[in-house]
């Protein structure tokens, strides 16, 4: 029936087009400068929600990117400034048999040698890295889950990859950490926004078939 009303179809085609939001969109704040991120909840929806539920509660503000290597990787969301291990929700799920890469500028969950055992640490690739992708679903195939892609910021991602780095943390410990402290201030949620409905047409004066 609406192919004989074509100006209404295009409205209420637009009006359905307005009521798919995108998807979410997090700002991850540091002290070299903002990064933006679009998560795939379609694609990894539990790592998603978890990760939504970790910066909604405020737990990353004041966190560090701890590891950093130029050529990989640089990873963050676990320690506190003064480099105290911040306690974290049960592990989650592995989803990178999602299909998603490990490219340049994805972001996915750090973890264990247990390929469930991601809780809140992340990092973005700052290259692509296919030898992190799920292979199979074994303890070496399982690869790292990518939830989301940076679409804005690359710059502020490239800054932070270029730092000096060396041991750090308590006693001296850890290896990949900045020199200078990398402080991530915030994560905040974004709105979510809807595709802007199509302006209004004027009808046309002549008859419709």
């Amino acid at each position: 029936m609406l192919k004989r009303f074509p100006l209404l179809a295009a409205v209420l085609a637009g009006l359905t087009g307005s009521l798919a939001l995108a998807e979410p969109q997090v700002r991850i704040d540091t002290s070299l400068g903002p990064i933006t991120v679009e998560l795939n909840a379609e694609q990894a929806p539990n790592t998603v929600a978890n990760f939504l539920a970790y910066a909604k509660s405020g737990f990353y503000n004041g966190t560090l990117f701890h590891r950093v290597i130029d050529g990989f990787m640089i990873q963050g969301g676990g320690f506190s400034s003064d480099f105290q291990e911040k306690p974290t929700q049960a592990p989650i799920r592995n989803e990178a048999d999602n299909g998603l890469k490990n490219r340049r500028g994805s972001i996915a969950m750090a973890r264990t040698s247990d390929p469930h055992s991601a809780t809140a640490q992340f990092f973005i690739n700052v290259k692509d890295n296919p030898a992190l992708d799920y292979r199979a679903a074994t303890p070496q195939g399982w690869g790292y889950t990518v939830f989301g892609q940076v679409i804005d910021g690359m710059a502020t991602v490239d800054k932070i990859r270029q730092v000096a780095t060396g041991p750090g943390g308590p006693g001296g410990r850890f290896g990949d950490v900045p020199t200078t402290p990398v402080l991530i201030q915030s994560v905040t949620v974004l709105p979510e926004t809807a595709p802007a409905a199509p302006a209004a047409t004027k009808p046309s004066s002549a008859p419709q078939p």
